[in-house]
């Protein structure tokens, strides 16, 4: 009696743990969390297209050579002597607008820049008569321009090396004005922004400064070089094409602040 007892409810526990597995399989099985999704932060690159405006300060030395009046110039008889220009050394605004790309090649930046720029140089030069040995009469020098360029403009290419959103760069090309043509060289630094304005995928803000040489001007100033009046009176404008032959070097340094707006490439 008792050994059919015990073996009753062993196969009562038997059935009993069988059933519990059976229903435990049964149950829902809870679902894994889905991974957190890790989205890589953008990396900045120096490519793309740029437009912006700047504003700065330019320095000219303007250095005219010394005219000589003397017989054998169609000039009137008795006036002999040297025109001594001083040397225009000015400065004042300059400001306009650039466009430009880049291409970023690993850590270094090449690309290409047009801006055209109004400058504000222009004054009058003071002049010295210094009479020579025959010189009979009273001379008074007329008003001469500087000839300094009211606006002037660049093509360049930029070379440069990129640490991060801090660009450093060497720039130079062709310089030119209404009347002349020369060259310029220079560089500076840019600092992209954490902005995006107007549409743009960066705002840059820089510092750049450059050095300009125009070509000779020749300035005629008109033809009219001052008043001569010869002992006994009768004063008369002076006419002199010799001073067209006046050489007029202009050469120009500026410093300026630029404001970029970057589109395309992040």
């Amino acid at each position: 009696m008792r050994k059919c007892t015990s073996s009753l409810l062993a196969a009562t526990a038997i059935s009993t743990l069988a059933f519990t597995a059976a229903s435990a399989a049964d149950l829902p099985v809870r679902a894994a969390p889905p991974a957190p999704v890790i989205q890589a932060v953008p990396i900045f690159t120096w490519t793309g297209f740029y437009v912006g405006v700047n504003a700065g300060w330019g320095w000219r030395d303007s250095n005219r050579d010394p005219v000589i009046l003397g017989p054998g110039l169609g000039l009137p008889a008795g006036l002999a002597g040297t025109l001594v220009f001083s040397n225009s050394d000015d400065g004042g605004f300059t400001g306009g607008g650039q466009i430009g790309y880049n291409y970023q090649i690993g850590s270094f930046v090449v690309g290409v820049e047009t801006d055209i720029q109004w400058a504000d140089t222009d004054r009058d030069q003071n002049v010295v008569f210094i009479p020579a040995t025959g010189f009979a009469g009273t001379f008074v020098p007329g008003v001469f321009n500087s000839n300094a360029p009211d606006w002037w403009g660049s093509v360049r290419g930029r070379i440069g090396v990129a640490f991060d959103r801090v660009l450093i760069y060497a720039t130079g090309g062709l310089a030119y004005t209404d009347n002349s043509t020369g060259w310029t060289v220079g560089g500076g630094v840019e600092w992209a922004l954490p902005a995006n304005w107007f549409g743009s995928s960066a705002v840059t803000f820089g510092l750049e400064g450059l050095w300009l040489s125009f070509d000779d001007n020749n300035d005629d100033f008109n033809g009219v070089i001052g008043t001569f009046t010869p002992v006994g009176g009768g004063a008369a404008p002076v006419i002199a094409p010799i001073v067209a032959n006046n050489n007029n070097d202009n050469d120009f340094f500026v410093a300026r602040a630029k404001l970029n707006f970057k589109f395309g490439t992040y």
